[in-house]
């Protein structure tokens, strides 16, 4: 059958009754749901159930592929679950070899699927439900025999979907024992579902959420972050983690901001900022995206009362508490690093009349970050546009913007954006000016990179290389330079 077009029934029998009995056993007509045919992996995962069946074992596709099945989603990812003992298996399937993998729950990866033996030996429950019982939240606990087209579903999974509830399944005390993370996933779900935690979820999270602090749970939490970022809306998420009492474990650089004005020239508290802003990020674009929402976490170590308003002038370098809390979460130095790149750069302001000049320092400043100027820009009008107090850019507002970055980068050749892009080399200048290699030298070049910035037609190396020639002993700055360093740096005197 088409279980797409069933749960789409459900919904509207919700809509007409407030009392709804949904049927959670056999519903047969014969069909295999068309949503199934469409998945590159449903063959693979049909074979491994019809075989396992044809041996006298039961089998069923179950967890998140039945919930995309009943939603209409394509799913990538299938799970059977069998009473099948672990240690048959491999022979079933003549693999040789075939080792089980996971700690928690062992399964078996064939040709892609997850193959699984029941959860647990418990008999006062007949199978699947007994294994059913042991998964996390009711939506995932769900089971389907798509050849005897039977959908089981003993914890009320279907109407918690329709409902957008999210709820533990059967004992929600036991299922956090089990698994602590699972409070996160709960939160997450919210989020993907745009749903709303069940009331006893929520209470038992807000009992027992301390548990997540538990070195071996708290490091698999930035995983679940990461799969929130890809949400329509992961402000939902975080909302879900400020109301359970999450947040202020996971990231108290952020929690801190709940209640903290956005100053006179906002119409948000920080923290509603901050989600604003990463909900207008692109979902494809993770670590801009989380960055998104914790770029002006650092206004709480920079908030002053100065002429009786309130201002956070630099909040953008004050990004400790944030690295403290994506160190903690064990992010890698890299995405860390280019968190902190992102916050920083976020403040330099890019007007329509900012001059060429004032572009190219931004540019430099990006690449000095490696911060990309697009994200740069999608930074800015994210941040933009999550601002109450103000009309957020037009679309000729970020033309005229982009066009600036674009004719700098695209239209002038000679423009030096780093050290790099100089059309003279430090072994350049060690030959002009006879100076051994040393700090010396890169100061030389810092000052040629000051002057190309300021004037990109003088970056060739016949124009820079006459320029040091003429006028290095002479000019001012030169000669700080070389009082910095010694007359020995600059005539070549190592000893």
């Amino acid at each position: 059958m088409d279980y797409s077009k069933e749960i789409e029934n459900k919904k509207n029998h919700e809509k007409g009754k407030t009392d709804t009995h949904i049927p959670t056993q056999s519903q047969k007509n014969g069909n295999t749901p068309n949503i199934l045919t469409q998945s590159q992996n449903y063959g693979n995962a049909l074979n491994i159930l019809q075989r396992l069946q044809k041996k006298g074992y039961k089998a069923f596709f179950a967890g998140g592929c039945v919930r995309d099945m009943l939603m209409g989603i394509e799913s990538r990812d299938f799970d059977i679950v069998t009473n099948a003992p672990m240690e048959t298996i491999p022979d079933l399937f003549q693999a040789t070899g075939l080792k089980p993998v996971g700690k928690t729950f062992p399964v078996f990866i064939i040709h892609g699927v997850e193959v699984a033996s029941c959860r647990t030996t418990n008999q006062s429950m007949p199978f699947p439900e007994c294994d059913l019982k042991q998964r996390d939240l009711t939506i995932n606990s769900m089971a389907i025999d798509p050849i005897q087209d039977a959908l089981i579903d003993p914890f009320d999974g279907q109407r918690d979907l329709v409902r957008k509830i999210i709820r533990f399944t059967d004992d929600p005390e036991q299922r956090i024992t089990e698994d602590p993370i699972r409070m996160v996933r709960a939160c997450r779900f919210v989020s993907a579902f745009q749903g709303t935690l069940d009331r006893e979820t929520l209470q038992i999270i807000q009992t027992h959420g301390a548990s997540i602090m538990e070195p071996a749970i708290f490091s698999r939490i930035g995983r679940e972050i990461m799969k929130a970022m890809a949400h329509k809306k992961p402000s939902i998420f975080f909302r879900a983690l400020h109301q359970t009492g999450l947040l202020a474990m996971i990231f108290p650089s952020l929690e801190r901001c709940a209640g903290l004005d956005g100053g006179p020239y906002h119409g948000e508290t920080v923290m509603e900022h901050c989600l604003l802003t990463g909900d207008a990020l692109m979902p494809r674009s993770h670590i801009l995206r989380l960055a998104g929402y914790l770029h002006d976490a650092g206004k709480y170590d920079a908030a002053k009362i100065k002429d009786g308003k309130l201002t956070f002038a630099g909040h953008e370098n004050m990004t400790h508490a944030v690295i403290h809390d994506l160190e903690q979460l064990k992010f890698s130095k890299r995405d860390i690093r280019h968190i902190d790149s992102l916050i920083k750069t976020h403040m330099r302001p890019l007007k329509a009349g900012t001059t060429p000049r004032a572009v190219r320092r931004i540019l430099a400043f990006l690449k000095a970050n490696q911060v990309t100027w697009q994200e740069f820009m999608r930074m800015r009008i994210a941040d933009k546009s999550a601002n109450l107090a103000k009309a957020p850019y037009t679309l000729n507002d970020i033309k005229i913007r982009v066009s600036k970055i674009h004719r700098e980068i695209y239209n002038s050749p000679k423009n030096a954006f780093t050290l790099k892009d100089l059309a003279i080399t430090g072994h350049d200048i060690m030959e002009i000016l006879s100076m051994p290699q040393g700090k010396g030298v890169g100061k030389v070049m810092n000052h040629l990179f000051e002057m190309v910035l300021e004037n990109p037609r003088l970056n060739s190396h016949g124009t820079l290389k006459e320029y040091l020639l003429k006028n290095w002993n002479n000019n001012e700055h030169s000669k700080s330079i070389r009082d910095s360093f010694g007359d020995h740096q600059i005539n070549g005197d190592i000893g």
